[in-house]
């Protein structure tokens, strides 16, 4: 059971404000990101850096919303595509810094783009390392290639396991067995693994064990190895040293560079999502308050990962206080997001405010049934809110078909 509060780490950046008369008057549905959260995120992450050595970058797939990179940039080696467009944000948005890209599969249209913006470049297969390496090799690109481990380490949320059985992610031992010769091993300066989802350092550590024992002869030939992202690092409970001690052992066992390239971990419970109450329905004795903001439109991981996102004074023991169903006003019958105990009865036009709200929300939202995209504004650490987006009807429409 939970109950979020002013303590609670999703919300512990609203402690020196009164949350609800903060947010008052702003327009919702609306994403709020944090500037003193990121900020010390990005600290803690600096910190680890200069500490062991490695270099962090920010997975973009997670946190994109650039206005903030210039606060980030000074604690990030750069950042981490997931393909073209990704690519070049990074490169434009956080210049001066290292841009690593991975993609499941390149596209001959984009490729040569995508070598005017990276400088990493991460394969996914040998056949595609084949297909580009040497082009990319020509361009003066550092070239890695992605291995899977074969070494699951979560339990209930296979759409997020790269190591799932049948996984499409990453070359296993097999594979490379197979298909690998000595003109391609020339090609790579690197080797990447990802296999974590919101998880501590126990489980990478148990990763890399399965990673030296299947690719410790290889990664003696590399000049780095990255770990991916999935770790955790910016929560409270991290074990830090058992991470620390990961690092090291890579770097003195096979003398790379370390990588790492956290996106939640950069922004985690730096962002929420204000909502209001439109209405409030009963059905079979539940009470369910229809808000202004969907699960399916506005934070997509609820529906898909699945999870219970935190809100601000309620409590998941539904013993605790007045019980509702939260759902959101899309025809959609699963836009639920879920049951909350609130220390109040709800009314129309009452706030709900959502809590880590910054990653895997603004970069995933869509506008299925025609929902307006929630703005964006920014929190700065004197409580000031400053808006950055103006979305609209326009950007339903343009979406969909020609502008005219």
């Amino acid at each position: 059971m939970a109950q979020w509060t002013l303590s609670s780490p999703q919300f512990s950046g609203l402690a020196d404000f009164e949350p609800n008369a903060l947010f008052a008057k702003l327009p919702t549905p609306c994403y709020v990101i944090d500037e003193a959260r990121l900020k010390a995120n990005g600290e803690c992450l600096a910190g680890l850096a200069q500490r062991t050595g490695c270099r962090i970058l920010l997975a973009q797939k997670a946190f994109s919303n650039y206005d903030f990179y210039p606060l980030l940039a000074p604690f990030l080696t750069g950042t981490e595509a997931s393909g073209l467009y990704e690519a070049r944000l990074g490169a434009e948005e956080m210049p001066g810094k290292e841009v690593h890209v991975f993609c499941g599969a390149y596209r001959e249209d984009e490729f040569q783009q995508l070598l005017q913006y990276a400088d990493h470049i991460v394969f996914n297969s040998i056949h595609q390392l084949k297909q580009y390496g040497q082009r990319a090799k020509a361009a003066g690109k550092s070239l890695g290639l992605r291995i899977n481990p074969q070494c699951s380490t979560q339990e209930g949320h296979a759409i997020y396991d790269p190591c799932a059985p049948g996984s499409r992610m990453g070359v296993t031992r097999e594979v490379w067995d197979r298909e690998m010769d000595s003109n391609l091993l020339a090609l790579l300066d690197g080797l990447h693994f990802h296999t974590l989802c919101e998880q501590n350092s126990d489980d990478l550590e148990t990763t890399l064990k399965a990673v030296a024992d299947q690719f410790g002869d290889i990664l003696s030939r590399m000049q780095w190895l990255n770990m991916g992202g999935g770790h955790h690092i910016t929560r409270p409970d991290y074990d830090m040293q058992t991470l620390e001690r990961c690092i090291r052992f890579a770097r003195e066992t096979w003398g790379v560079t370390v990588y790492l390239e956290p996106g939640e971990a950069v922004a985690l419970n730096a962002g929420y999502l204000v909502s209001r109450v439109l209405d409030v329905v009963e059905n079979s004795g539940v009470r369910i308050a229809i808000l202004d903001a969907s699960a399916a439109c506005h934070m997509p991981d609820v529906l898909e990962m699945p999870y219970q996102p935190p809100i601000f004074q309620a409590d998941t023991d539904l013993s605790q206080g007045e019980t509702y169903r939260l759902a959101g006003p899309t025809c959609l019958a699963g836009d639920v997001i879920g049951d909350y105990a609130l220390p109040a009865p709800l009314k129309t036009g009452d706030l709900v405010i959502f809590g880590d709200m910054a990653i895997y929300t603004t970069c995933k939202n869509n506008t299925f049934n025609g929902m307006p995209l929630p703005d964006i504004w920014r929190l700065s650490r004197d409580g000031a809110l400053t808006p950055l987006t103006r979305f609209g009807y326009d950007d339903f429409k343009h979406r969909l078909g020609s502008a005219r």
